[in-house]
């Protein structure tokens, strides 16, 4: 067993993992305020939100989908990676977080440094 594609699969699963994890905000704005520590009492933002994760259930499916298939490794890593490190540097220049979307950005930073490490690995799997 090699290492490289090992690691790509584990990585892509944790992705598809955490980015399953909000897709149950489209249930409402409680399991949005669950998941984020915030109120949204305007239906406008809370529409916003409940797309937001809806897409990250997508992107979710799509990088667990990938794990077991390589030709859309590439795809679902660099997705992910924007993903995670989109929003790790959003956070950063935010004036003040939650503690909940402080925790959310904790884990974006070490997923995204797993996910360059695995597009790294996968890369070099494709060169040969």
């Amino acid at each position: 067993m090699k290492i490289a594609p090992t690691v790509v699969t584990a990585v892509l699963l944790v992705a598809g993992l955490v980015h399953l994890l909000p897709a149950v905000g489209v249930l409402g704005a409680e399991r949005l305020a669950g998941l984020y520590g915030v109120t949204l009492a305007d239906p406008s933002l809370l529409l916003l939100m409940r797309h937001r994760a809806l897409l990250f259930g997508l992107l979710g499916a799509f990088a667990l989908h990938a794990a077991w298939s390589p030709p859309l490794q590439i795809w679902a890593l660099a997705i992910a990676l924007a993903s995670t490190a989109g929003f790790a540097a959003l956070a950063v220049q935010a004036q003040s977080l939650s503690p909940a979307l402080r925790q959310v950005m904790r884990i974006d930073v070490g997923l995204a440094i797993a996910l360059v490490v695995a597009l790294v690995l996968r890369l070099t799997l494709t060169e040969r």
